[in-house]
């Protein structure tokens, strides 16, 4: 079978008179993650695009790529393989799915300050034995509006045909894959993308975290950039730190610190790229708005991803992959197809990793649109419109699963990672001269100095 996305996504990542067709993508290897949707075709196209867009820097021209479509469906889940210890839950105690008076909700509190709001209004529970039968006794609608007006996460089941004919999922509807928008043209700033680095040099300052974002800047620096990491002084995500922060550098900052907004602007004007993950509004309150980083740094390429989208009354709703397949209708097209009692989500958080390449595109394409013609662009992505896309590609029968136990999938170099040795799932993408590597193994959060190198 073709591959469905491979032209849609490689289209959304053309602007100005520079649209290839993305002839030179060879998709090898058989076999499917288990979905009732085409996930391992997204993971394929998502990271071979990327690479595609990378091949094309140095010659100007997309280089031949090759794209190992099932070690692609693999680097959608976790790709670390720990010797002697173990990586932490991904999930918080709470955190899953309840059923409610008329349906399923999805509570998301991996997050603190999530899980506190949440319980703001259920009561102070410790389980989901005890949280059950509380949550039981509201209605969907009723409990997801009050844990988002307390500043929670939560996401009703809507199946397909309910999400299409929901405001915000009209909203995003409407929306292209990538918003690309030009904030102005200066003079070329050549770089001069090595062969076998072509990132090298490139400054990118990432305020992301779990896990599009994440996922992008580790593409990122795998082909040279320096990754520089910014967190809150108190944020942890201890489940997915050890897969995302490989290639990077991180710090902390506290931009409602003075001092610290004095050293927050003063890597931005050294930036090339600004990579975050703020709600629509958020970094405006803070007083980080378009113009203000074009003031700070003209030269900017400023790339943004929100989870529900740019446009419609939920754009500025805090989300997750987990949340927008509930949203979406893809957890009720997987249950009811399934014949399951429960929802039934994806097998991977493929709305975040094929967001997350779709993000190192755009910042790749950028790039190269500002070193040849100075053309400085911005990119804004989302989650509901990555979940719009695959949900067009339902399946009638699901395929024969893929599991990621042969050792020889698996690298034969150690990583020394923060925590300890490991291995990784081997790359996906093999481009003519480029070999992927990381500076850096992954490590904790807020272990290296706020400062480019």
């Amino acid at each position: 079978m073709a591959n469905i996305f491979v032209r849609e996504i490689w289209n959304s990542l053309q602007t100005g008179d520079r649209r290839e067709a993305p002839a030179n993508l060879n998709i090898t290897e058989n076999g499917d993650l288990p979905s009732w949707f085409e996930v391992s075709d997204l993971a394929a196209a998502s990271i071979g695009c990327a690479g595609l867009l990378l091949s094309r820097l140095s010659g100007g021209q997309p280089g031949e790529v090759t794209l190992d479509k099932r070690l692609a469906s693999f680097w959608f889940d976790t790709t670390l393989r720990p010797t002697g210890w173990q990586l932490p839950p991904v999930w918080d105690a709470i955190a899953g799915d309840y059923p409610v008076k008329d349906g399923w909700i999805r509570l998301h509190t991996n997050a603190p300050h999530h899980r506190a709001a949440a319980l703001s209004v259920l009561g102070d529970y410790d389980s989901r034995a005890a949280l059950e039968p509380v949550v039981a006794s509201w209605t969907g609608n009723d409990l997801e509006s009050a844990i988002v007006a307390a500043g929670g996460c939560a996401a009703v089941m809507r199946d397909l045909a309910g999400w299409a004919k929901h405001p915000q999922g009209m909203a995003v509807a409407k929306e292209p894959l990538i918003i690309w928008d030009q904030h102005r043209s200066i003079e070329p700033i050549y770089h001069p993308f090595p062969d076998d680095k072509p990132l090298v040099g490139i400054k990118v300052l990432d305020l992301t975290r779990v896990l599009a974002g994440p996922v992008a800047s580790r593409f990122l620096a795998a082909y040279g950039a320096d990754v520089l990491r910014i967190d809150p002084l108190d944020w942890d995500e201890p489940g997915v730190i050890p897969e995302v922060t490989l290639g990077k550098r991180c710090a902390a900052l506290d931009l409602k610190n003075q001092a610290d907004r004095i050293v927050f602007e003063a890597l931005l004007r050294e930036a090339d790229v600004f990579l975050h993950g703020y709600r629509t509004d958020a970094l405006d309150n803070l007083g980080y708005d378009t113009t203000t980083l074009q003031q700070i740094n003209p030269n900017l390429i400023d790339v943004a991803l929100n989870a529900y989208g740019w446009s419609g009354p939920w754009s500025r709703r805090r989300g997750f992959d987990s949340l927008m397949q509930m949203s979406s209708g893809i957890a009720d097209y997987g249950m009811r197809m399934s014949g399951a009692d429960e929802p039934t989500p994806l097998p991977v958080q493929a709305l975040d990793h094929a967001t997350g390449y779709f993000l190192a595109a755009a910042v790749i394409h950028a790039l190269g649109e500002r070193s040849a013609s100075g053309r400085v662009l911005s990119a804004r992505l989302s989650l509901a419109r990555t979940a719009q896309l695959l949900s067009r590609s339902t399946r009638e029968n699901l395929h024969v699963g893929l599991h990621p136990q042969d050792q020889n999938d698996l690298t034969t170099d150690i990583e020394q990672t923060g925590w300890g040795p490991a291995k990784r799932i081997r790359f996906p993408l093999k481009t003519d001269g480029l070999t992927p590597s990381w500076a850096y193994p992954a490590g904790p959060l807020r272990s290296s100095a706020p400062a480019w190198l």
